[in-house]
């Protein structure tokens, strides 16, 4: 019943109507999937003990080990389960491998003939009594963990830094051991057969043939099930939009605009405060390439910054961590910024006090950023040896707790100012419309973000990852997409490019598409992390459902550019956002390359039971996150500077070169390194073994040294030519900030003028 006084529904109830079955359906599923993560996981035994009897490490030790491991950063040097950085081992498979060999070594002083055999028996028989929370080993195993333990004092000992940690990295002898009793655990999970399954807690991996690992059943028929799924999907959404014209868009052609230049556009003075996030926005982007270039040296001289022995002041575990959480502070200013300057365009009007909040939440920001970046320094030092202030050691995840936890409050305050500015449009409107889609997708950010205050380093392994990759994957690739849809959807309504109706449609439509398969496709993070076989066969399907969206948004972005391109030509001003909108059109691209080709392709289970946690995982990562939201923030940026700097200071030439920059440099990384090396990398590990194609050996032989420094000059490109053009504009945003009047409660600000096109006589 519509309401007195309110808009009512732009578009059909159905689009509605199917975009809250999607959510809840969606939902439901990963409810159910929760269920089975918490029961299903693999047991963490109170004793381990040996065939005496004898204690070898308890559940307090495994668990002691597991906060050491974070704590120390180790998950952003290499993995666990497959998850976590590139450069080192996986400790998982390396423990299984060293084990496994060392129990061959000692059956085979008897009988050499049947030592495979029994080791084989000895790592898939699973001893552990559910009665009594023990778990025994054989002696071989037993012994095997007391090698494993030397061999790691050794490693974590090192008085030097040659392996890309800093020296003497962990050298107290019952953290060395609490931490390989970690370790062990993990491996016996990935080997031990799953109660009633002939397979592991990890669906069999790692692929291991010395303790009878070998892709299972489940990985090869839901990785053929899911390309039948992507090749019907495609096909069947290919037909619908040939068919009928659902979105509309068409015959926009039939009006002329004229764009208001932006000096003649009243600014709020929020919106001018939006000059400093974007001159933060910049500085971090710079100084997280620079660390980017820093961390992809180690892979091709682990020992050596041209001369320098880096890794005894920034090793490779504190640089990567300081370039993961810096891609997610740089691109949330961006977003922070865009929505606070875009608010007052909607409702056309700006609270009193709306500048002080905003200053307010830069600041917090800021406080946040370097807080978390000393505490994630010095946590990995052993400086602040807790996870509140110092590393929670969760890759995506590293900051500490009390900085996860203001970074949460920051993110709901900026809900609190947006909905200051968009009270008055909100009570005008159908909970439907795009005002009130604009303020709900805003309130996912934070609410998806603090599912991650879920993932505890003091609780298991197996359910901490899947609350993370709530963050990772629904924070990031669902909700984050949708904020992206709306922002961009607004911008271009309020260009007069596209119609408010149709533009409504185009996001129930993401909200649809990205939904059907996002939620339940974020399960295909967690095949081998210790969930049932259940969990992959849902991720698997429902993540090649993640690529149809893609495919479709993909050809009908060339049919909006083309409809912009008409537009403009009919424009008798000059349009003032090319370079922002040519940023846009990068999204499309990346997001079809990167997130569509790049991450199908190791989400296909059977392959990513060879590929985990190798180079094709940083090339989907890298083309998908800087290739999506890195365009986006920045091609926001220059959407929202456009209008705070005076047309005489604003550098079109400044923007070019960012533009050709960014993406070539990406395009170098991608296709002369990443790509390249993914490949050599997963066909080592096919066939000789991932244990070893996860080496620091393989990593640093002379083939693989080579495509390394093939990246450096790309790099270059990307920094020099891409970043600091974008410092350098958000700096003239600064100093040449738009004086004079600015309005505080405007009637009325767009950003053009559409008119009917006189019919032809």
């Amino acid at each position: 019943m519509q309401i007195p006084g309110k808009r009512s529904l732009m578009i059909a109830n159905g689009w509605v109507q199917a975009a809250v079955i999607v959510l809840i359906v969606g939902f439901l599923i990963m409810g159910i999937l929760t269920y089975y993560t918490y029961t299903d996981e693999p047991p963490i035994p109170q004793f381990v003990k040996d065939a005496k009897g004898l204690t070898l490490f308890t559940r307090a030790d495994i668990m002691a080990g597991q906060r050491i491991f974070l704590g120390n950063g180790l998950m952003e040097y290499g993995s666990i389960f497959g998850h976590g950085a590139y450069l080192g081992p996986d400790f998982t498979t390396e423990y299984l491998h060293r084990a496994a060999l060392s129990s061959i070594r000692i059956y085979g002083e008897t009988n050499a003939d049947t030592a495979a055999a029994r080791t084989i028996q000895d790592f898939k028989a699973n001893r552990y009594d559910d009665t009594t929370g023990t778990l025994t080993y054989t002696d071989s195993q037993a012994r095997a963990f007391e090698e494993c333990r030397a061999y790691y004092a050794s490693f974590f000992g090192n008085p030097t830094s040659k392996f890309g940690l800093r020296p003497n990295a962990i050298s107290d002898r019952e953290q060395i051991r609490k931490l390989t009793a970690f370790f062990s655990w993990t491996a016996w999970a990935a080997a031990a057969a799953r109660p009633g399954h002939s397979y592991s807690y990890t669906n069999n991996w790692p692929p291991e043939p010395l303790v009878g690992n070998h892709a299972t059943t489940d990985s090869i028929v839901w990785s053929v099930l899911s390309l039948a799924a992507l090749l019907g999907g495609t096909g069947l959404l290919l037909a619908s939009f040939g068919r009928w014209n659902l979105l509309g868009w068409h015959g926009r052609e039939q009006q002329s605009m004229s764009f208001r230049a932006p000096d003649e556009v009243m600014l709020t003075p929020a919106q001018k405060a939006c000059a400093w996030f974007f001159f933060v926005m910049a500085a971090l982007f710079l100084v997280q390439t620079l660390l980017g270039g820093a961390s992809e040296h180690y892979r091709a001289d682990l020992q050596s910054f041209f001369g320098i022995d880096l890794g005894r002041f920034l090793p490779f575990n504190i640089v990567r961590t300081w370039h993961v959480q810096l891609s997610i502070f740089w691109v949330s200013t961006s977003y922070l910024a865009a929505g606070i300057f875009l608010a007052p365009m909607i409702s056309g009007r700006e609270p009193r006090g709306q500048k002080m909040l905003a200053y307010c939440l830069l600041s917090a920001l800021v406080i946040v950023v370097v807080g978390s970046l000393f505490g994630e320094f010095a946590g990995i030092q052993g400086l602040i040896p807790n996870a509140w202030f110092g590393d929670q050691g969760f890759e995506y995840l590293d900051l500490g707790r009390v900085w996860q936890i203001l970074l949460t409050i920051g993110l709901l305050f900026w809900v609190v100012i947006l909905y200051r500015g968009l009270r008055g449009r909100l009570d005008s409107e159908h909970v439907g419309n795009m005002p009130w889609l604009f303020f709900f997708s805003a309130l996912s950010i934070p609410a998806f973000y603090g599912v991650g205050l879920l993932a505890n380093p003091g609780q298991h392994f197996t359910t901490t990852d899947f609350w993370r990759f709530w963050v990772v994957h629904l924070w990031v690739e669902d909700f984050l997409e949708l904020f992206t849809t709306i922002l961009v959807a607004y911008i271009f309504v309020l260009l007069g490019v596209v119609h408010e109706r149709i533009a409504l449609r185009m996001i129930y439509l993401d909200v649809i598409l990205y939904s059907a398969g996002g939620i339940v496709g974020t399960m295909h993070h967690v095949y081998f992390s210790g969930e049932p076989a259940l969990h992959m066969a849902l991720g698997a399907f429902f993540s090649a459902a993640e690529v149809i969206p893609l495919t479709f948004l993909t050809v009908e972005a060339w049919s909006f550019l083309q409809l912009g391109a008409v537009q403009e030509s009919k424009s008798a001003t000059t349009f003032p956002h090319y370079w922002a909108v040519m940023f846009l059109a990068a999204v499309g691209f990346w997001n079809f390359l990167g997130a569509g080709v790049f991450g199908f392709l190791i989400n296909l289970p059977i392959v990513s039971y060879y590929e985990i946690g190798t180079a094709l995982t940083a090339n989907h990562a890298h083309a998908a996150m800087m290739g999506v939201y890195g365009m986006l923030s920045i091609g926001l940026a220059l959407f929202c500077l456009r209008y705070i700097i005076p047309q005489k200071h604003w550098s079109d030439k400044a923007a070019q070169i960012s533009f050709w920059s960014l993406n070539l440099g990406l395009a170098w990384m991608v296709f002369a390194t990443l790509f390249p090396l993914g490949i050599l990398q997963l066909y080592h590990s096919i066939s000789v073994s991932y244990y070893d194609a996860r080496t620091l050996d393989y990593i640093g032989s002379h083939t693989n040294s080579v495509l390394e420094w093939l990246r450096m000059p790309g790099d270059v490109v990307f920094i020099l030519g891409g970043a600091l053009p974008i410092l350098y504009l958000s700096a003239l945003g600064i100093r040449y900030m738009r004086k004079g009047d600015t309005l505080e409660q405007p009637k009325d600000i767009l950003f053009t003028d559409v008119v009917a096109q006189p019919q032809e006589r």
